[in-house]
Order: C-alpha cells, then structure tokens, then sequence
C-alpha cells in the first residue's frame, strides 16, 4: 500500500466505525471482546475504555502487561480525545509533517503518537471517547482494534492495513 492507500483506508476506518450509541454496558461488552479475542489469539494486552471526561469505564490488563503499558494506553488515550481520530492516523499523518510532533505544541509525555487507539465516535453526534490497547506492537494494535470493533458492530467490510507494510 502506498501512503495515501494507507491514509485513505484510516480515514474510512473512521466513517465506517461508527456507534449509534454507547453506554457503559456497551463498553463492558466491547472490553470483554477485545480479551475474548486476545485470549483466543494466544496474545497479551491492556484495554482501556474512557469517555472524553477522562473517566475509565473499562479496564483491563492480561498477565505480563507492565506499567508501561498502562501509561502508553493514557497516552494513546490522550491523542485521540485532543485530535478526534485514530493514533495511528496522527502517526501517520505526522510522518508527512515537516515540523512533526513538535509542530503540534504539545507536552511530549501526555500524548502517544502511535496506533492503538481509537475514536468511539457516534453518528450525528461526534466523538465522545475512545478505545485503547497495548500490547503487540503499535500497528498491530490499531489492526487488532479494527478487527474487533467490526465484529462487535456487526462490519464485514472494513478496509485493513497490512501490520508488515509500516
């Protein structure tokens, strides 16, 4: 894929994941799919799910996950409330920036330019938090979260990165 292939199919990623709403037993439900899937796939990770208002209404770590982790999924958390979309997406879309993180005037140690978090953007309404995990590489983590939010909408046709083109 090129890099607009790549930026294209983030972008659509985006539209396409959309809730119609999301409460907090819908969160308990998405959460409890994402470690169903990592424990099917053999794989450790951290999820944490959190409203815009900085409240955590899922979170879970698998055995061997670190506080290091943890503080990358606040971070990744970070990104996404303050841009409104996906972490890999700013990675990628500061990959092409001249100035880079630093144009963005931001403290350095709040915010994780790197995949693994994700908007929970509602339709008509906008962005009203977001989903995070840690654990397998940042790429990884952004394709595993697609992988399972499409699922738990009920999305067949999402379009994909390939972790080995980044």
């Amino acid at each position: 894929m090129t890099r607009e292939e790549l930026m294209k199919a983030l972008e659509m990623q985006e539209e396409v994941l959309q809730f119609v709403h999301f409460s907090n037993e819908d969160a308990w439900e998405l959460g409890n799919l994402l470690v169903k899937e990592a424990k099917r796939l053999g794989i450790s990770i951290a999820v944490q799910i959190r409203r815009n208002n900085n409240m955590n209404i899922f979170t879970y770590a698998m055995p061997g996950i670190t506080g290091y982790n943890m503080e990358r999924l606040l971070r990744k958390h970070n990104t996404v409330q303050m841009m409104e979309k996906s972490s890999l997406y700013m990675y990628m879309l500061l990959q092409e920036s001249k100035e880079g993180v630093q144009g963005l005037q931001l403290p350095l140690n709040d915010f994780g330019f790197y995949g693994g978090a994700f908007p929970i953007r509602i339709e008509e309404a906008g962005v009203i938090g977001s989903v995070a995990i840690s654990g397998i590489g940042h790429v990884a983590d952004h394709d595993f979260l697609i992988k399972t939010i499409s699922k738990y909408l009920h999305i067949d046709e999402v379009p994909r990165i390939s972790t080995d083109k980044m």
